[in-house]
């Protein structure tokens, strides 16, 4: 077999001649580059791990080495990347509506070197019979409103995004921790999907969306699934509960 001769110093990365994305915040051992979707405010509750709190309270009490994550709604792919590096599962597999935002999420995880454990896929996930190929998502000025709904028909960018099936992907990834914050999508995902494969949620219900009955109905949905809401890193609107 023929060796390869070239020197180890021109196998290394020449880093002089690549940018270095500018670190603004950091979270629980994750770095933040800067980006557009970053303000002041939002960078100081990064630092002072006020930003998505409770979900990522409840991320680090029930994620663990042996399991598999699907995150349904990744934001700025901190709580996933979080996960990734702070839990060390085996896996975790991101969806974001917002297409914007996935340059986003992929340079954060890449800036963190955790692309071997995290990915991203712009898609929206369904379930029930005679889905769309594609559904409407709304882009709004602040990415945190950004959503499949339109609640009083505020002013947004409607932008098509493909779906994916969610029984699908959980045939093919077999994930065991289910994470989700998709601006009131969520009742209808609910309403529509297994969760028997599922040890763990944690989730965020958005009652200004559907109201406290729809909160509810959301809550009956995982109670009826055999989930125990974890009081110590629960809340009203965010809850992390585990099979009982």
């Amino acid at each position: 077999m023929t060796q390869d001769k070239t020197p180890a110093a021109a196998l290394s990365p020449q880093t002089s001649d690549v940018p270095q994305p500018q670190i603004v915040a950091s979270c629980h051992g994750v770095d933040v580059p800067d980006s557009p979707y970053l303000n002041e405010t939002r960078i100081r509750r990064i630092n002072e791990s006020r930003y998505e709190r409770e979900e990522i309270a409840g991320v680090l009490s029930v994620v663990g080495p042996d399991d598999r994550v699907l995150e349904v709604g990744a934001g700025i792919g901190l709580v996933g990347a979080i996960a990734a590096k702070a839990c060390h599962p085996e896996t975790v597999l991101s969806f974001e509506g917002n297409p914007q935002l996935i340059p986003v999420i992929r340079d954060l995880y890449a800036t963190n070197g955790l692309e071997s454990r995290i990915s991203v896929r712009n898609a929206i996930l369904v379930a029930g019979a005679d889905q769309p190929k594609s559904m409407p998502f709304h882009i709004r000025k602040s990415y945190l409103g950004s959503s499949l709904l339109n609640p009083g028909q505020r002013p947004s960018q409607v932008v098509d995004v493909p779906t994916a099936d969610f029984s699908t992907v959980c045939q093919v990834l077999n994930p065991t921790v289910l994470v989700m914050d998709i601006e009131g999508g969520e009742l209808e995902l609910l309403q529509n999907i297994d969760l028997t494969g599922f040890r763990a949620v944690v989730i965020e219900f958005h009652p200004d969306v559907y109201g406290v009955p729809g909160m509810r109905s959301c809550k009956r949905a995982l109670l009826d699934a055999g989930f125990v809401k974890q009081e110590d890193v629960s809340t009203r609107k965010v809850w992390t509960c585990v099979r009982s």
